[in-house]
Order: C-alpha cells, then sequence, then structure tokens
C-alpha cells in the first residue's frame, strides 16, 4: 500500500503541483534501470531521472565513495582552503575533457554552470582590456537553467516571462528545428546548417562584433524537445566565433558523458569549444555538482591580471568542489571509464534509433528525432489543449506501462541510463505506441488531464 505523505508543504519544481497532488507518483527507491514506487511497483527509467544517471541508479562503487567521505570529512571550505579531492575530481574529469580544455571551476548544478561561463567570458573580456564585449548571445528554444543569467540568454519564454527584466545586452540566435525539411532524420538533419551564418549577418551586423563577448549554446537542445544541429551547423559558429574573436561556450549539461557516445558532444562533433558547462551526469546525480571547464589562456588571463595575493576571480559558492560531490565525481567518472559505458552507449544508438523510427506512422506522430541514446517523439497536439496530448501519454506510461518519460510539450523526450539493454528499449517504444494506439482508438480528449 503507498505510504501516507503530508503533500501540503512541499513546493515543487517545474510541476503542475495540483494536479500531482491529486494524484502523487511517488517513488521510493531505485536499483539500475529501475525505480520503485510507494505502491511496490518497477517503473523503467526512460529518462535516466531528469538526463543525468548516466550508470543507473544507486551504482555501488558511487554509493560506497559518497558513503566513506561522508565518514570522514562531511565538509571542507574552499575559500582560501582546500581539499585533496576535489582537486582529484578536477583532475579527473579533465582526462575525458576535449584538449586544451583544462581548468574546472566547480558549483552545484547546471544553472550555476552556466552563470558562472557568462561571469567568466564578460571577466575574461575586461581583464584583457576589452571593455566593449559585454553582449552575450544565446539561441531561441534554448535551456541553460533556471538563473537569471541562463533565463537570459535561454530561449524559453515561459521560463522568464513572470520575472521581469533579466540581463541586458542579450540577443538570440534562431534554433534550427525545421520539420518541413528535416521530419524523421535519423541522425543529425542534412538542412539548415545556413541558420548558423545568422550570427554574422545578422546579429554581430547589428551589434558589432567587437561588443560581443560569448555565444552559448548546447550542441543538442534537450529540454525544449531534442533539436539536433544540421550537419555542418556547430562548425560554422566555431569559425564565426574564432574570426571575431568571441568565446563560445557549450552547454553539455545534458549531453555531457556519454550521451551522444563520447564523453562529451565537443568530441562527437568533432568542435572544441571555449568552455563547457557540466552537472548531471558529472556526479551520475547522486550528489549535486556542476562544472565549467575552461581553455588553459583564458584562466591564466586571470591569474596575469592580479597581484599574487589578490584574489583573481570574485565569485563561487559555498559548496563548490564539496568533499561528498567530489567524491562522487571520481567515482562516476571512474564507472564510466571502467565499465566503457560511453563505448556502450555509441554501440547501443542504432538499435535505439531504430526502435525510436518505429513509431512513424503510429497515430499523432509528427516527428521522431534522435542522436546517440536521445530521443524526441514530436505529437500532434489536441485542439485547444497544448501539452495534453504527451502529458497524457506521461501519465498513462507511469501508472499503466511501469515506464517513466519526459514531456515538454507535445513532444516526449527520452535519455535513458547508458547501461540500458535492447529489451528495456523495446519496451520504453512499445509502451509509448501503445499508449497512442489507445488514444487513437479512444478518441482520447479532455481525459488527457485527468
Amino acid at each position: 500500500m503507498p505510504n501516507t505523505v503530508n503533500t501540503d508543504h512541499f513546493w515543487m519544481p517545474f510541476t503542475a503541483n495540483r494536479q500531482f497532488k491529486s494524484r502523487p507518483r511517488m517513488l521510493v527507491s531505485a536499483s539500475g534501470m529501475y525505480y520503485k514506487t510507494d505502491d511496490g511497483r518497477e517503473i523503467l527509467d526512460g529518462t535516466a531521472g531528469l538526463w543525468c544517471s548516466n550508470a543507473g541508479h544507486c551504482h555501488p562503487k558511487i554509493v560506497a565513495a559518497i558513503q566513506k567521505q561522508a565518514a570522514t570529512m562531511d565538509f571542507a571550505p574552499m575559500f582560501q582552503m582546500g581539499h585533496p579531492l576535489a582537486f582529484e575530481a578536477a583532475s579527473a574529469l579533465v582526462s575525458i575533457a576535449p584538449e586544451g580544455l583544462n581548468r574546472v571551476f566547480f558549483c552545484n548544478d547546471g544553472s550555476e554552470a552556466v552563470d558562472t561561463a557568462l561571469k567568466i567570458a564578460l571577466a575574461y573580456h575586461q581583464v584583457r582590456g576589452n571593455g566593449l564585449r559585454t553582449r552575450l548571445i544565446g539561441r531561441e528554444r534554448g535551456y541553460h537553467g533556471v538563473g537569471f543569467g541562463g533565463i537570459a540568454v535561454g530561449g524559453i519564454a515561459g521560463n522568464r516571462k513572470n520575472f521581469g527584466a533579466t540581463l541586458a545586452g542579450v540577443d538570440h540566435l534562431r534554433h534550427p528545428l525545421d520539420i518541413s525539411r528535416n521530419a524523421f532524420s535519423r541522425g543529425l538533419p542534412e538542412h539548415g546548417a545556413e541558420i548558423a551564418d545568422e550570427l554574422e549577418q545578422r546579429l554581430l551586423a547589428l551589434h558589432d562584433p567587437a561588443t560581443v563577448a560569448a555565444v552559448i549554446v548546447e550542441p543538442l537542445q534537450g529540454s525544449t524537445g531534442v533539436i539536433l544541429p544540421p550537419k555542418g551547423y556547430l562548425q560554422k559558429l566555431r569559425a564565426i566565433c574564432d574570426k571575431h574573436g568571441i568565446l563560445l561556450i557549450f552547454d553539455e549539461v545534458i549531453t555531457g558523458f556519454g550521451r551522444l557516445g563520447a564523453s562529451f558532444a565537443a568530441d562527437y562533433f568533432g568542435v572544441v569549444p571555449d568552455m563547457i558547462c557540466c552537472a548531471k551526469g558529472l556526479t551520475n546525480a547522486a550528489v549535486p555538482m556542476g562544472a565549467v571547464i575552461v581553455r588553459q589562456d583564458i584562466h591564466d588571463a586571470f591569474m596575469s591580471a592580479s597581484a599574487e595575493n589578490a584574489i583573481e576571480l570574485a565569485h563561487g559558492y559555498t559548496y563548490t568542489g564539496h568533499p561528498l560531490a567530489a567524491a562522487a565525481v571520481i567515482a562516476a567518472i571512474d564507472v564510466y571509464k571502467g565499465e566503457n559505458l560511453f563505448d556502450r552507449a555509441a554501440a547501443m544508438a542504432p538499435y535505439f534509433e531504430d526502435a525510436a523510427h518505429s513509431l512513424k506512422g503510429l497515430p499523432y506522430v509528427k516527428d521522431v528525432r534522435n542522436l546517440g541514446l536521445v530521443c524526441g517523439i514530436e505529437l500532434e497536439p489536441i485542439a485547444g489543449k497544448p501539452a495534453a496530448r504527451a502529458f497524457d501519454v506521461f501519465l498513462k506510461c507511469f501508472w499503466e506501462q511501469g515506464v517513466l518519460i519526459r514531456t515538454t510539450g507535445d513532444i516526449i523526450a527520452l535519455s535513458p541510463p547508458l547501461i540500458i539493454d535492447k529489451p528495456q528499449i523495446d519496451r520504453v517504444f512499445g509502451a509509448i505506441g501503445d499508449v497512442l494506439k489507445a488514444q487513437h482508438a479512444t478518441g482520447i480528449g479532455s481525459s488527457a488531464v485527468a
């Protein structure tokens, strides 16, 4: 029987609180590919929690590392002090980072990583004497967390409309999603690389390149519904930024740590940015942790611009490099390497792709987009009820199929742990297909929000 929990006092994030509390979906334990609910059911995790438990849940090596550290030292300040694990964690992260990115600033999550990277970019130009470079460029439908910097460069109106003015001097590129030309692409779309040219032709022409500090993009836009970069698109962005002395930041909070079958999307695409924001899989989500991986010469510019005993960057957090999180980083990266999980993800990606595209032709399926172990399934909305169809699929997958999926608007997003096997892939996509067929058979409408 479900446990009786008082749900009154917790204001839940990114949740329809009233709907949830009318019939709570409570997860009480987890192992490997599965959650267990308070009523004793196993739920197959098709989303790695929130794109983050890449090695599966409660991996024994990561659990042991956290337990050991909790009993050894629970906390140590990182302002003018240090502890060995923070430095070891940074070295472990650099060991899988793209060449040249070898300085690490730790924070607590992806939102803080983005705000940290933006501040580093602005301050970098200042310490080099380029005080005009204060403008930041993001992208439409981009998600960069929920800090004021992240929602400013982000391109999701709903995430900022209630909060007034954010940062001044921010502009946005068009996103590259073009279903009319690229529907049901397997992997990277063929069409749309030319959209990257708008950075130079439109935005830099409007603002003057000498005023732009950085461009920030997700290599693969995840939270807004899995938008893939067309072939050659990221290479164009890199070339334009190089031409005009603009820093390029990759937000790899979702794509880092094997999601595309490589350590980072930068490796997968062969495009090295000036900074990488990461989090989620950094600790396998066992302890909150984020990081910005920075090009050495950016770091060195701060070191050379200040006196030796001066604080070079006035930025940081109480929990930067937290001992438990640092232990989790070291253990998680050891697991990723020792179990060859990134290679495993790459090997499983073709099967995942075939399973995803098996949904083509089913009722309401408008598009399927995939890369690595990521998939977006765009559905035809119910007239007058945006997001209702996908949310109905989410509910029925959870309650009737025992499968956890994620939705954003009328798009289903899948990003399972890298340990997923073929029968589990079949089950995830089979569950979605069964629910869509049932919707069609019953003419689903208003029940989508019941």
